[in-house]
This record gives C-alpha cells, sequence and structure tokens, in this order.
C-alpha cells in the first residue's frame, strides 16, 4: 500500500496574500474551498496538484486578520515540496524578483534546498528532487509533490517511533534531526530540548495528515489508538474519511482516506472554483456565504486592502446597486458579525464590516466601561476620532461614495454611532442605531440637520430606558429621527429587519 503524506494544513491571517503566494507565486492548483468542518466561519482553501491528489496538498485555515501563533514544539515547523533539480535558480530568481523571503541553496540531508517563507512567515523549501505527480500543474517548474515536513519536539526517539503506525522507518541521522522515510516521502524529526512550546495561531501549522488506503484501514487505527489519550472518531470530511491524534508529544497527526477526493463534488475541469458548505451546515449556507472572506484569484481584479485604523472586511454581492452598509457589532462581535442581517435587508449592497478595537476580558467592544452603565468617555472620544478617521481613509482609499454610505450599529456599536453622531457631525449622515443608548455624559452642541436616524428599541430590553435620552438629544440637534419600539428584548428580530428595510426604501 502507498504511505506518506496526505496533506499538511496550517493558518493563515490573510487569504488574498495566501491565494497570492501558493496559487499565484508557487503556480499550485486552487482546487476546493470550502467552510471548515469544525467551524464553519472559517473559510478552508486546498491547493495540490491538477487534481488535488494525496501526497501534493497542503491546505489553509483562514483565520482573517486573526492572531499569530508561536512555531515551537509540538508542531510541524516546515513544509517541503520537491521541483525538478535544474530549476532550483530559477526559483531563487522568482522570489528575489517577487520580494519573497528566500535564502540557499543550501544542502540539508543530502539534498539542494530553498528556504522561503510565506506572507504569515512560514517556512516553505524547494527541495531539488525528481518526485513526479500523475496529475502535474501546467508550469512544469512548479512544485510536484510534498516532499516532507519538520516536526520540532523535546523526544525525537517518540515521535519517531509513533511514525512506525503509519509507515515511517529511519532513515538516516544529522545531528539533532532523525529523518524517517515511507515510500514516497520524508518527515524530519528535529530534536529541540528546551525549546518554547508551539501556540496556535495563524502562521503556524495545525497538523499533518498521513495516507491511508481505504476507510477500513482508519477505522483499524483508531482501534489501535483506542488506549492512547486523543485519539477521535473517524470524521467524514465529505473528500476523505480520517481521524486526529495527537502523538505523545504533541504534534497533531491524521489519518486520511486518498478517496473519493476532491472530483466527487466538482469536475476536474472546474476544481476549486465553488465555494462547498459543509453538509451539516445547510441551513445557513446564505449566511456563510457571505461571512466568508472573498478573494481574487492571481491575475484577476481585487480590491486592495488599506491599512486603517480599524480591522475590516467587504463583501461584493454578484450585483452591487452601489450603496454601502457600514457595520459595528455589539459587544463580543467581530467584523462579520451583521453581515447576514445586512445582506437580508439589501443583498445588493457592498458591506463593510468594522471590528472594535477595545476588548474587554477578551472580547472586542468599541470603547470602555468602567462598570455596567458607566463609560470611559475619553475612550468614547478617541474611538470616535479613530472612526472618523477610518470613514475618511475608506472613502479616499477604495473609492467608496460617502453619499452612498448607510452606518447600521448594534448594541455597544450603536452606542458608538450615536457618540460619533454629535461629536463628530457630519461623517455619518445616515444611521440605523439598533438597541441604542445614550453614553456621552456631556455631549457638544452639533448642527445634525440632513442626518437621518432610525433607532429600534426592544420593548423587553432591559437597556431600553436609556434610548429616548439618545433620541432626545439627536432631535434636539435638528436630526431626522424615526424612533420605533420593537416587540423584542435587546436581541434583534425579524421586526427590526423589516424596520430597517422600509426606512431605507422611504
Amino acid at each position: 500500500m502507498t504511505t506518506g503524506i496526505h496533506h499538511v494544513t496550517g493558518l493563515t491571517r490573510n487569504v488574498q496574500k495566501n491565494v497570492d503566494f501558493y496559487a499565484g507565486f508557487l503556480g499550485l492548483r486552487l482546487v476546493k474551498q470550502t467552510g471548515g468542518y469544525e467551524d464553519a466561519e472559517q473559510l478552508h482553501l486546498f491547493y495540490g496538484d491538477r487534481l488535488g491528489s494525496p501526497g501534493s496538498i497542503v491546505t489553509f485555515l483562514v483565520w482573517q486578520d486573526g492572531a499569530a501563533g508561536r512555531v515551537g514544539l509540538g508542531q510541524v515547523s516546515e513544509i517541503a515540496f520537491a521541483v525538478a533539480p535544474s530549476c532550483l535558480g530559477e526559483w531563487l530568481t522568482r522570489a528575489m524578483r517577487a520580494g519573497v523571503p528566500v535564502s540557499g541553496p543550501a544542502q540539508e540531508m543530502g539534498e539542494s534546498v530553498l528556504r522561503l517563507r510565506d506572507p504569515d512567515g512560514i517556512i516553505v523549501k524547494l527541495v531539488g528532487l525528481e518526485m513526479p505527480t500523475d496529475a502535474p500543474l501546467d508550469d512544469p517548474t512548479a512544485p510536484t509533490r510534498i516532499r516532507g515536513v519538520t516536526i520540532l519536539t523535546e523526544n525525537a526517539e517518540t515521535v519517531a517511533g509513533f511514525l512506525n503506525r503509519f509507515g515511517y522507518a529511519e532513515q538516516r541521522r544529522d545531528g539533532p534531526f532523525i529523518r524517517m522515510a515511507s515510500d514516497s516521502d520524508v518527515v524530519d524529526i528535529r530534536g529541540s530540548a528546551g525549546f518554547v512550546t508551539g501556540g496556535q495561531g495563524t502562521g503556524v501549522f495545525d497538523h499533518v495528515a498521513f495516507r491511508a488506503p481505504d476507510v477500513e484501514a482508519v477505522r483499524g487505527m483508531r482501534l489501535a489508538l483506542r488506549d492512547h489519550d486523543g485519539a477521535t472518531a473517524v470524521h467524514d470530511r465529505k473528500y476523505f474519511m480520517s481521524l486526529y491524534v495527537r502523538e505523545p508529544t504533541g504534534t497533531l497527526f491524521e489519518y486520511a482516506t486518498d478517496a473519493p477526493g476532491f472530483t466527487v463534488d466538482e469536475p476536474a475541469e472546474h476544481l476549486g472554483e465553488s465555494l462547498f458548505v459543509p453538509p451539516h451546515d445547510q441551513a445557513r449556507a446564505a449566511d456563510l456565504r457571505v461571512i466568508l472572506p472573498q478573494f481574487a484569484r492571481p491575475g484577476a481584479e481585487r480590491m486592495p486592502m488599506r491599512d486603517l485604523p480599524f480591522v475590516h472586511r467587504f463583501h461584493t454581492p454578484d450585483d452591487p446597486d452601489g450603496s454601502v452598509l457600514v457595520l459595528l457589532h455589539g459587544t463580543g462581535g467581530s467584523e462579520t458579525d451583521l453581515m447576514p442581517l445586512a445582506a437580508r435587508i439589501n443583498p445588493r449592497a457592498t458591506l463593510l464590516g468594522v471590528r472594535g478595537r477595545s476588548t474587554e476580558e477578551g472580547i472586542n467592544r468599541w470603547f470602555r466601561r468602567l462598570d455596567p452603565l458607566t463609560y470611559d468617555q475619553d475612550d468614547i472620544a478617541a474611538e470616535a476620532e479613530a472612526f472618523a478617521g477610518f470613514v475618511a481613509g475608506a472613502v479616499r482609499g477604495y473609492g467608496v461614495d460617502a453619499d452612498a454610505l448607510t452606518f447600521l450599529g448594534y448594541s455597544n456599536g450603536a452606542n458608538l454611532l450615536g457618540a460619533i453622531l454629535r461629536l463628530h457631525p457630519g461623517v455619518v449622515r445616515r444611521a440605523v442605531l439598533l438597541r441604542g443608548i445614550e453614553v456621552l455624559d456631556d455631549a457638544p452642541a452639533a448642527d445634525l440637520t440632513g442626518t437621518r436616524v432610525l433607532m429600534t428599541t426592544g420593548a423587553r430590553d432591559p437597556y431600553g430606558r436609556m434610548a429616548p435620552p439618545l433620541e432626545a438629544a439627536l432631535k434636539a440637534a435638528e436630526a431626522d429621527v424615526d424612533a420605533r419600539l420593537i416587540e423584542a428584548g435587546h436581541e434583534l428580530s425579524g421586526a427590526d429587519l423589516t424596520a430597517v428595510q422600509g426606512w431605507l426604501a422611504g
């Protein structure tokens, strides 16, 4: 039976840069894009040879703008791809021209190697070695197969022994390295006593998967590991069946079948063109297609991303009408939280979701509070000013029509909008405040003539008694305020959707 690596999975914080590197620079084919099976709100991209053959696949879970991880013990630290030996010089030139960090060529384990870093800082090695594939890529210089991975551990012998289960045997030793070989590739185990423990996040590998001949082999491995801590049940990942287990020193392994493969739901000539949602998440497929980050393929037109004061996310519909909904989440939310609601409000609107910069016990907010009903006035002022700058930067940087902007905030996001309206008159001319309340202790005088505001308050909202002061303050500043009482609590309801749609149409 064929043994070796099935795929390697990493984490990226920028989907566009990831696609540009692996599909654009390296020339791998994007063979599948799905919502993650463990968390469908994470985009999962698969790259490989023309058919995404086992042994050629590198995958990435997209934690867009997520925190960086730490490479260390109990992790895959590097991936190596084979390229034709005669192409190493060309790859060195390509990397230098593209501004890709590169070193080498150097000799490692008797092989000529270039070491690159992808946009997240992951080490990608190109090894001069003939490893033909049955599904070659159009570019004959592109990587053909995964040559291997490197694992960091404090106990190389233990990892080597565990790898025996997956068809690997010791091939050679070189300093701190033990090279384990299957019949198709290698795993280099680096003994790194005293090194830091790895931490999960972007810019690191999550796991390496090894090839299983069939489902029975996966089930057999599960039985063999029944007394091993951390082994999982058998999972149906649609494109393969697999189980997960951590080897004794911490590295996450997967054991995955070759079949059925990526052509089970797309023909070979159209692999990777459609976004698929895991079967158990089909009920919210429409929402997920709005939440998951968009990207452009290499060479295609794309929206440039600007370095602005707030993390943000665009969603462009298939048939945009020119309007833009700027979305400010509630406490504990993110830039994508309101996108499904906004897409229902207007399916043709471009959506700009923004993430608050203040945090409270690890959750996102727009400004600090001193207690549940007392708010840090200096922080409100600072974040309002920063947001005003963000809006100006977005208008300039993305070519957004300022007159086409409607700002929609929920709870804490609505509260910030209520403050911005008076602290920076004119920045927000059309606003929807869902469950907004007054948070300013001493608002300055402002002229909001020509500014339209919709406020919806839940009839059972415990914070609802604090909405009328905000309504009164906005009306006193000559804003056109439409205040509505919704049969709901603090949570949003279908009545909010209906109210916003009608208001925008009016």
